[in-house]
């Protein structure tokens, strides 16, 4: 019979109980560690293969600590791996070793669990395998694991345990911690692409009084001492905007949006963008930004222009196609391209595929649907989507020959959205219009229109010079140089329902 995980955890309690009758400290303040595991890898692994007879002559001492992730017996020897962020080392533990150093210490290595964390100290050398390991002298024990760790093998599999307990995820699963330290790597890269192009890092508020710069439901709370609602972000932007009104040339901000919208592979509610605002430039001057932040985290983070996803090699080398939305929709669809010009058409061609409330959108709404129904998840390789409608953008310069239609691109890889960008909208009489256009569509019931911001358009009012910006979904960006597909892969602790827990018995009576 397989014992049970109270079983388990009464067992360790007890192994806990002997080594604090060791007069061992179970929970120590601090750890003995002169390297961690990773430089002593890159030192004597990867820049320059140490030899067993070079390590042997050198006698290297050093202090590690690390999880205990695998342990086997041999007579009076004891070989274990040691695992510190997603790196591992092996400590070879004989008793004559320990006993030279303190008779308890062979006795305290009994005790010791996997999922315990200890730290070792003793000389380098490599075993006659040639694995790298540490010749244990002495033990220091840190903390107990009270319940074991899923089997080795396989690691943590089901989805929603992962999810939930990301810290086993980290700890078994090794493609997991690789993926979310490519995550951090990425964002250094583009935080050093950014301030190479002049760009200078900023911060603006999480909470706003009104939640602007994006077509979206936020999340709302309230300030006690001000008794006045608050919403969560759901975009930067119209601070950022009243940046460059202040003075600053070229701003970015790396940082939280919050959109009360549904779970799926490809949204989160709270997800990361990197948002950056450049006085004096326009759409164009966006897609060369855009396309020097996909290239270096291709090349800087996963080595290689070309990267598989989902099937498909992407191919991230410079620059990228560019097509407007109309020759999209043509191109994918099937659709004569003089049709997508005709008002009258679009209502027809829509009820052909089915369009909800036809009679309700407008000719340019009706439009964004035929796209995202023809052409967006043909989109494999990285595309600028240019030339959008004016009801899906209202913040955006309208263009000089093309009324109704604004300057704005979309960049889609492996059928997802990863980059919107404008040339922003400076005139305060028309974006004021702009507003006011959507409180209508507000009221006509679609409550994800954009609510009218006077102070906004005030700074505006001040002047704002001609200005290009861009957004990029970070969580999506890691998505697709990592290969995950699903975006609760690559954010550490995801949304999800909040689980239920219950004080055992045993912890009840110990309390």
């Amino acid at each position: 019979m397989q014992p049970q995980p109270n079983q388990y955890r009464d067992a360790r309690l007890h192994k806990l109980k002997k080594i604090k009758e060791l007069g061992i400290d179970a929970w120590p303040a601090k750890a003995e560690r002169t390297y961690s595991i990773s430089d002593i890898v890159t030192e004597y692994c990867n820049i320059v293969q140490w030899s067993a007879e070079q390590l042997e002559l050198n006698k290297i001492t050093v202090s590690v600590m690390g999880r205990l992730i695998s342990l086997r017996e041999m007579g009076k020897s004891v070989f274990g791996h040691l695992s510190e962020n997603g790196q591992k080392l092996q400590a070879f533990f004989r008793k004559n070793d320990l006993d030279d150093n303190d008779p308890k210490t062979w006795e305290l290595l009994k005790l010791i669990d996997l999922g315990d964390f200890i730290s070792v100290t003793g000389t380098l050398m490599r075993t006659k395998t040639g694995e790298l390991s540490v010749r244990v002298g002495s033990i220091q024990f840190l903390s107990k694991a009270l319940l074991p760790l899923p089997e080795k093998w396989h690691g943590l599999q089901d989805k929603e345990q992962r999810y939930r307990q990301r810290y086993l995820d980290l700890a078994t699963n090794p493609d997991v911690m690789d993926t979310f330290q490519k995550r951090s790597h990425l964002l250094a890269i583009i935080r050093r692409a950014m301030e190479s192009m002049g760009y200078l890092e900023v911060e603006t508020p999480m909470m706003q009084p009104i939640p602007g710069g994006a077509t979206a439901r936020p999340f709302i709370t309230h300030h006690n001492a001000l008794d006045i609602d608050l919403y969560m972000r759901i975009a930067p932007e119209l601070y950022l905007k009243r940046l460059i009104v202040g003075g600053f040339d070229k701003v970015f901000e790396i940082n939280r949006n919050f959109r009360n919208e549904g779970l799926s592979q490809r949204h989160n509610p709270e997800f990361t963008m990197l948002e950056c605002y450049s006085a004096g430039q326009d759409l164009r001057d966006m897609m060369e930004v855009t396309e020097r932040v996909f290239h270096a985290s291709a090349t800087q983070v996963m080595c290689s222009e070309k990267l598989e996803f989902a099937g498909n090699e992407i191919n991230y080398s410079i620059p990228f196609r560019r097509m407007t939305l109309k020759d999209a929709i043509s191109k994918y669809g099937g659709i004569e391209r003089s049709l997508l010009d005709n008002p009258d058409e679009i209502p027809k061609l829509a009820m052909k595929i089915n369009i909800q409330d036809i009679d309700k959108k407008t000719t340019g709404r009706l439009l964004g649907d035929l796209f995202e129904h023809h052409a967006e998840k043909q989109l494999i390789q990285p595309t600028f989507v240019t030339d959008y409608p004016i009801e899906l953008s209202p913040l955006t310069k309208e263009l000089p020959d093309q009324p109704g239609f604004v300057d704005r691109f979309e960049l889609f890889v492996a059928g997802m959205e990863l980059a919107n960008a404008y040339s922003e909208l400076n005139d305060p009489i028309v974006q004021l219009q702009r507003f006011q256009d959507q409180l209508m569509e507000r009221e006509a019931g679609n409550d994800e229109a954009m609510l009218l911001d006077m102070d906004f358009v005030l700074s505006l009012e001040h002047g704002f010079p001609p200005c290009g910006g861009l957004g990029i979904g970070i969580d999506r960006l890691v998505m697709l140089m990592t290969g995950n597909q699903s975006i609760r892969d690559v954010i550490l602790f995801p949304l999800m329902r909040p689980q239920v827990y219950q004080i055992s018995q045993t912890d009840q009576a110990n309390a």
